[in-house]
């Protein structure tokens, strides 16, 4: 009798446990929302380097110019990656994505006034621009950071990985929309204008969208045990917790470097293919192989590592392939009349290299167990743009000057075009010195760690 009551007792106690969790069917709206932002920021980063030539001359202006466009997100993003993290942390979740929506928005817009005739900015115009892309940068750090804080608050722990995913890969497919998008709109310089405001449509509608559809901080009924019961260090604590953490110390640079190098191979691809005579729309579609064979690697190393557990054997084999496709690229793109070539060694560096991401942010959230997952992938963010941003500067430094060559295709900017040979064996040596670096010393820290 006594064990009937007993049972009894703990069926409504596990009754009234799973009362108090609920899932909400405008979980899915925010997670379209905050996908569609990551989509449009991505977007707004990449607009210009698949077009940079003929950027350059519409603004008159160099072509390291038209770079800084995109090393601007680099640069904006590392002091204020942190200060995001902070923000989400504190301020939350809704407005941390309608700050981002903001932020955005007036970017996209205030690139179209460098365009605009009638404010006769002439010589300003390139400003207006380059204002406009810093806003725009300013939105980044909230907008990828969100996706973790959305699906640990409105998402039960089946659907985490999922909504995750999905706002996360938002990006990359954005990157793929602009390799393929941005020379679509513009065969000419004088369509420039045009590629602006088509580009400035999703930043508006994702800024309405989240203003007006967006109202609480948190649902009302968390849905699931972990989010109501979350816990982790402080920011600040987490922070020197990380610093002196030497596996996540080594992952944070070797990723980083990783990242930084796929940052300026999508930003400059445009600009050291044209040097040798392959067109804008080609390039584009070296960059669109990149992406999307780097979601599908990402996906099925995902599967693999899922089942297997073997995170470190596969990160290294990934960083080692990523080096040789890598190397392959920066030989096969000196030479004239490769296009399959180059195509299959773009598909493979992305295969690869993007097969990385999910194993090695799944690596530094276990050796950096218990900061934060916010602190310790903001913190790989930050070292990535550094990294990105170091890349950027000395591989412009590396280029040489050149003089017309009949086959090229480049659009030249007022100085003449750019020799991008020694700069991509810059570009591809580091990788090889990564993957030597995480093998020598990564296995036995992180097994320590653990």
């Amino acid at each position: 009798m006594e064990g009937a009551e007993a049972a009894s007792l703990l069926g409504e106690r596990g009754l009234g446990r799973r009362a108090q969790f609920k899932t909400y069917r405008r979980r899915w709206f925010l997670l379209a929302v905050v996908s569609l932002l990551n989509c449009s920021n991505a977007m707004l980063w990449l607009t210009f380097a698949p077009v940079a030539d003929k950027a350059a001359a519409y603004f008159h202006v160099s072509l390291e110019m038209v770079n800084w466009l995109s090393i601007v997100y680099l640069l904006i993003s590392i002091p204020f990656g942190l200060v995001a993290t902070w923000v989400l942390d504190s301020v939350g979740l809704r407005y941390t994505v309608i700050l981002s929506a903001w932020l955005n928005m007036m970017g996209s817009v205030i690139r179209i006034f460098s365009v605009l005739k009638f404010l006769g900015l002439n010589s300003q115009s390139y400003w207006y621009l380059f204002t406009g892309q810093c806003l725009c940068a300013l939105a980044q750090p909230l907008i990828i950071f969100s996706p973790t804080k959305l699906a640990a608050l409105w998402f039960p722990d089946h659907q985490r990985a999922t909504a995750n995913m999905i706002a996360s890969m938002s990006n990359p497919l954005g990157i793929l929309i602009a390799n393929v998008l941005s020379p679509a709109l513009v065969p000419e310089g004088k369509h420039i204008p045009l590629m602006l405001g088509v580009y400035a449509i999703p930043a508006v509608t994702a800024c309405a969208v989240a203003t007006v559809g967006i109202h609480e901080k948190v649902p009302p009924t968390p849905p699931s045990a972990s989010a109501t019961n979350s816990s982790s260090q402080p920011f600040l604590m987490g922070l020197k917790m990380l610093l002196r953490n030497k596996p996540y110390i080594i992952l944070a640079v070797c990723f980083g470097g990783g990242i930084g190098m796929f940052t300026c191979f999508s930003a400059l691809l445009e600009q050291i293919l044209c040097e040798k005579g392959y067109s804008n729309e080609f390039a584009g579609l070296n960059g669109a192989l990149f992406t999307v064979c780097g979601l599908l690697g990402a996906f099925l190393l995902g599967l693999y590592v899922d089942r297997t557990r073997n995170f470190i054997e596969s990160t290294k084999i990934c960083f080692c392939l990523s080096a040789l496709a890598s190397i392959t690229f920066a030989v096969t793109s000196r030479f004239r009349h490769r296009a399959i070539m180059l195509a299959i060694t773009s598909s493979l560096f992305g295969f690869f290299g993007f097969a990385i991401y999910p194993i090695a942010m799944e690596l530094a959230v276990e050796c950096s167990y218990p900061v934060g997952e916010g602190t310790s992938t903001g913190l790989i963010f930050v070292a990535s743009q550094i990294e990105g941003v170091i890349l950027m500067i000395l591989l412009q430094a590396l280029t040489v000057r050149v003089s017309e060559d009949p086959s090229s295709t480049c659009a030249l900017d007022q100085d003449g075009a750019l020799d991008w040979t020694k700069p991509q064996d810059l570009l591809s040596t580091p990788y090889l010195h990564l993957h030597l670096c995480l093998d020598q010393v990564c296995h036995k820290d992180f097994m320590a760690s653990q």
